[in-house]
């Protein structure tokens, strides 16, 4: 029986152990709200199956004084992929079950059309098969016993996360603007080319879903993740939940309407705040304000630090845009956490005053009692996130 035909409770208590282990038994049902004996029903085919172990250190339970077994996933039983794709490059990491890297690897994109990309995605996940021993094998069935899978390096799933309007469930871009690509069916192409199970999600909720299992969102009840680079985007985690909307489109902060002129928007609109405070908005509004057209993103940074007015004023007004949006994002979801990420955190320093302040103008009443932290996180942590969708169907289907 694989884990996504397994009873809903089994899977609640393989997500508690993936996202909190290792733990006893005991804190399980604390956890997840199960009697003693349901969290025994549901643990015990899967220890016989190998998706959990005991760990033999017992633990002593404050309650009653006597030992507990730490119950936990067994990492080795699955093996995962996730790649990342951007304008010009693949990134993609073979993971544990837990989600722990176990090999990385990059590719350059010689172009953007979707037969080549998808033919390079096929290529990466080769390598990265043999780069960690996983063999050039197809998939382990689920069936299968632990050890085969483990002998085997069976790849279990694979996940692709690219940017912008994507639709997960159905496996399709709906629309790429920095690949420029609309309606592609992306999840079906490339396990048609990889013979690994392939699902597709928005790079910025893969990366929330790993932030929520791994990293800044762990045991938060609400969060968002707020990305900054080349698009604006955000990844929102309510209830313990990711948040996909009901066509594959939430979170996308960036097409906000925050005004501050007239600058029009990749999605066409003006007045978003992806046209006013995303990496390639500053550096064109930093290229007019100095009458310098070959002026990079770093060159701008530098100029600013230096004490360039008309660059200093372009980061100030793109912080003004980043507050009123995070202060919306506040309002709406009342998160405990806001967590800011993407390249374009390299550069905070020269607008974080002013997202704060901001941000403390616009959220509403305890809105504005938000903790907002800055995570700089490598591309590699958003191609684990793919892993981590990945691994999330293993045991929720559509989740």
């Amino acid at each position: 029986m694989t884990l996504a035909d397994r009873p809903p409770a089994a899977a609640l208590v393989f997500r508690t152990l993936l996202a909190h282990g290792p733990l006893t038994r005991a804190e399980v049902g604390r956890r997840t709200g199960l009697s003693p004996g349901a969290v025994t029903k549901v643990a015990t085919p899967l220890l016989a199956d190998g998706w959990i172990t005991e760990l033999g250190r017992p633990a002593v339970e404050k309650a009653t004084g006597r030992p507990a077994t730490l119950v936990a996933v067994r990492a080795e039983r699955a093996r995962l992929i996730g790649v990342k794709i951007t304008g010009d490059e693949l990134i993609g990491v073979l993971t544990d079950l837990t989600a722990r890297p176990l090999a990385t690897r990059r590719a350059e994109l010689g172009s953007r059309d979707v037969g080549a990309v998808v033919l390079a995605v096929a290529r990466l996940v080769a390598a990265l098969r043999t780069q960690a021993g996983a063999g050039p094998e197809s998939t382990e069935p689920e069936d299968a016993e632990p050890e085969d899978a483990e002998r085997g390096g069976g790849v279990h799933g694979l996940g692709v996360t690219v940017s912008g309007d994507v639709d997960g469930r159905t496996g399709t871009v709906a629309y790429s603007p920095f690949l420029d690509w609309r309606r592609v069916p992306l999840a079906r192409l490339v396990e048609s080319a990889t013979g690994v199970p392939t699902l597709i999600e928005n790079d910025v909720r893969a990366l929330t879903v790993a932030e929520q299992w791994f990293g800044a969102g762990v045991g938060l009840s609400s969060f968002a993740l707020v990305t900054v680079g080349a698009g604006i985007g955000a990844g929102l985690s309510i209830g313990g939940r990711v948040v996909s909307g009901a066509r594959g489109v939430a979170g996308e902060i960036g097409h906000l309407p925050v005004g501050g002129g007239d600058r029009v928007c990749t999605c066409g609109n003006t007045g978003c705040v992806e046209a006013v405070a995303s990496t390639h908005a500053i550096t064109d509004q930093a290229r007019r304000a100095t009458g310098d057209p070959g002026l990079t993103m770093r060159d701008a940074v530098r100029r600013a630090h230096d004490g360039d007015p008309a660059v200093r004023a372009v980061f100030a007004r793109a912080g003004r845009a980043m507050g009123r949006a995070l202060a919306s994002v506040a309002n709406l979801v009342g998160p405990e956490r806001i967590i800011i990420s993407g390249e374009g955190v390299a550069s905070y320093d020269l607008y974080a005053d002013q997202i704060r302040q901001t941000f403390a103008a616009h959220a509403f009443g305890a809105a504005a009692d938000c903790d907002i932290l800055v995570r700089p996180l490598p591309f590699e942590e958003w191609a684990r996130g793919g892993a981590a969708v990945a691994a999330q169907q293993l045991f929720a289907p559509g989740a």
